[in-house]
């Protein structure tokens, strides 16, 4: 089972582990740019800065698989809007490669939805994701997520440009499918 818990300054080895141990290219496809490759400690400090204010635009977790007693992911509910009741989901990462295609991304998908919906009272929670990432949006459309448009060329990576999907899913369409 998978429990999201509160990312904290020891979690920092286990994050840097897995992003450093994959390629820039795949830095920006689970940062979106805000982090330079490699990444490092003091970029993570600064990261967690929204996180520890009084109501913080930024939720950051650790996914901890109880049945293997072990983190194994990241993920994070960003720009936190709490007069519009809507946020991002960002940072989307089951660490290690073993570990993906085994229902870990959805199930960390599903917590922090209902985090969103049931504890932050949200009425919209949307996301990005690179149109390339095919196994990402497919884990996203299970979770009721829709495609609500395409930005074009909107993040460079070299001299390739990527397109990317803007997906949302609204709390009530979250209640129907638990019906």
């Amino acid at each position: 089972m998978i429990e999201l818990k509160s990312f904290t300054r020891s979690d920092y080895p286990k994050l840097i582990d897995w992003v450093n141990e994959e390629s820039p290219r795949f830095m920006l496809q689970w940062g979106g740019g805000a982090f330079d490759f490699p990444l490092d400690e003091k970029q993570l400090d600064d990261y967690m800065k929204p996180a520890e204010t009084e109501n913080p635009g930024r939720m950051i977790f650790k996914a901890y698989d109880t049945d293997r007693d072990e983190t194994v992911g990241h993920i994070e509910l960003n720009h936190i809007d709490r007069k519009n009741q809507s946020a991002v989901i960002s940072r989307v990462l089951v660490g290690q490669s073993r570990s993906r295609n085994k229902g870990i991304g959805s199930a960390m998908i599903s917590e922090i939805v209902k985090i969103g919906f049931e504890e932050l009272q949200l009425h919209r929670i949307e996301l990005r994701v690179y149109d390339f990432n095919e196994r990402a949006i497919a884990c996203y459309e299970k979770a009721g997520f829709k495609k609500e448009g395409l930005l074009s060329e909107s993040k460079r990576f070299k001299d390739e440009y990527w397109n990317t999907y803007v997906m949302a899913i609204l709390r009530s369409e979250w209640v129907s499918s638990k019906q």
